[in-house]
């Protein structure tokens, strides 16, 4: 996983992408980056602030896996 703080971390928000691309059946999250599918599609478009919850989901989720 990319290291990136968004509590912290300023300027671009980048993308929390590592080229694993598969949909987990199961969560509906990308194993890679554990986005779901609605996230993905619309992080090209989102805002910073958007990108930035995103990547808050992504910290919370992360915790409830190790």
């Amino acid at each position: 996983m990319i290291q990136y703080d968004p509590a912290t971390d300023q300027g671009r928000v980048p993308s929390p992408c590592i080229n694993i691309c598969k949909m987990n059946a199961q969560t509906g999250l990308c194993e890679g980056c554990l986005r779901t599918i609605e996230e993905i599609v619309q992080w090209g478009a989102g805002s910073e602030e958007y990108k930035r919850a995103v990547w808050v989901e992504i910290r919370r989720r992360e915790e409830g896996l190790f």
